[in-house]
């Protein structure tokens, strides 16, 4: 294969950034971004929807790309998050094939499988991608992995990976998955106690890295080992656990989405009910990954380092999740 040449959109980002930093060092790489910053590796302010991209990938003679810019955060503008997320993979993908691009590695996320009370306890790649209407950042994700399968069949020339994130944390961690944790409470609507699984930035990055370096392909949910409940979570921050009963925090939320005073809307309260918890199992096995912290060891460095609560990583080991995750390391991925 010819020298590896990389792209990374969402450069400016909290793991592009981190990317670009690390691939560096080993290749070329440029990135683009819709905002600036001091990059060790030329960053070019263009959005991902601009129609000079395939100019850029020919004229920066890129065989690798990866794909990071999209909406995170919930927001009340859907049609621009439309555009973004699910337009601007369309043409990235595009652009890819125009310019010849041999490599497409995408971070998806385990939103796409959506948050269902009927998900099995451990969700697999071969499990049935659904997302949620309600939530923009599930919706899109699950669309957009719609587009990647067409497109797998329709241009096998490009090469894909897929990693499927679940709770990105870190050292300085700031998404609305940290601010769950970091107020005077841990909030579980309902009482039931869904469990999250947690991936360490650095092993996000380490797994990319992993791929891109072998021109890997496939689709791989992106964990560590095991799962941490909301109760557990709570006794390892020293913070109450508080219940509300799922009627009353809709109602909340509806006066205060009404009142334009929050983003999250009454429906997206499945978020906490219903998490996606993901077996990490093929990403071990048929990848050859295997994530340096798990579930929480991760959540222990991210709550003493972003929270500023000390957590050792051998009191977070105490989890029904380690034996399930064993227990499900001989079902079929």
């Amino acid at each position: 294969m010819s020298e590896r040449r990389v792209l990374i959109t969402g450069a400016a980002g909290y793991v592009g950034g981190q990317l670009g930093t690390l691939l560096s060092k080993e290749m070329s790489v440029v990135g683009v971004d819709i905002q600036h910053r001091e990059t060790p590796f030329p960053l070019f302010v263009m959005d991902i929807c601009d129609g000079a991209l395939p100019e850029l990938m020919r004229a920066e003679r890129i065989t690798h790309v990866v794909h990071l810019a999209s909406v995170v955060s919930p927001g009340r503008d859907r049609e621009r998050e439309y555009r973004i997320d699910v337009e601007g993979t369309r043409n990235v993908l595009d652009a890819c094939i125009t310019a010849g691009v041999e490599h497409l590695t995408l971070t998806s996320s385990g939103a796409a499988y959506g948050y269902h009370a009927d998900n099995p306890a451990w969700l697999q790649e071969s499990d049935p991608l659904r997302g949620n209407p309600e939530f923009a950042y599930s919706d899109h994700k699950r669309l957009v992995e719609e587009m990647l399968a067409d497109y797998r069949q329709k241009h096998p020339q490009l090469k894909q990976l897929i990693f499927r994130p679940c709770s990105i944390v870190g050292a300085t961690t700031n998404s609305k998955i940290s601010d769950l944790f970091a107020g005077g409470s841990i909030l579980d609507p309902g009482g039931h106690n869904s469990p999250f699984v947690f991936i360490w930035d650095e092993d996000v990055i380490g797994a990319i890295e992993y791929g891109v370096s072998r021109s890997a392909s496939g689709v791989y949910n992106l964990a560590g080992d095991g799962a941490l409940t909301p109760e557990e979570i709570a006794r390892l921050l020293g913070k109450p656990l508080r219940r509300p009963p799922v009627w009353l925090l809709k109602a909340i939320l509806g006066v205060l989405f009404h009142l334009r005073l929050g983003k999250v809307q009454p429906a997206q309260v499945m978020f906490l009910q219903y998490r996606p918890v993901l077996l990490n199992t093929r990403l071990k096995n048929a990848l050859g990954y295997r994530p340096r912290k798990t579930s929480a060891e991760a959540f222990a460095y991210f709550a003493s380092e972003a929270l500023g609560v000390p957590v050792s990583a051998d009191a977070a080991r105490v989890h029904f999740s380690d034996t399930a995750t064993e227990a499900a390391e001989g079902q079929p991925v």
